[in-house]
């Protein structure tokens, strides 16, 4: 019966070990080096402090803004995300400024969006340098 037991705990023991998770710390990846490690980790770090910080403005934007100016922010991120990130920067800084008081309405929002829009444009020019084409006319 001794056997027995002994039989079955080291077969046991031998099949949690060959199907057991590997310990955190003795995990690396091959071909990677001894540093892939530390680089996956601290790539995660650097997701998570970004997942934190999108929390936070999320959660600013919806303390400033009325509901149907979060509507429209949400708008323009979906169709210019660059000009709705540049919206949302200048509301920020705004509200921690102290320009806003109590909640930022849809007309207020329109007002911000303007002035972005307006500091975004760039003006296209196009020149003609006429020599050069004087000279091609002349050649024919």
């Amino acid at each position: 019966f001794v056997d027995r037991q002994c039989h079955f705990e080291c077969y046991h023991a031998t099949l949690h070990d060959m199907f057991a998770d590997p310990p955190a710390d003795s995990f690396t990846m091959e071909g990677m080096g001894p540093g892939a490690g530390n680089a996956a980790a601290k790539q995660e770090q650097a997701r998570q402090n970004a997942e934190k910080q999108e929390t936070q403005k999320n959660s600013m934007l919806s303390q400033i803004l009325d509901q149907e100016a979060i509507v429209r922010l949400n708008n323009l991120a979906a169709a210019k995300p660059e000009k709705a990130k540049m919206a949302e920067a200048t509301i920020i800084n705004m509200a921690r400024r102290g320009q806003i008081a109590g909640k930022l309405s849809d007309d207020g929002l329109k007002q911000i969006l303007n002035r972005v829009s307006e500091q975004s444009q760039s003006k296209t020019t196009v020149h003609f340098d006429r020599r050069r084409n004087a000279l091609d006319s002349d050649s024919d």
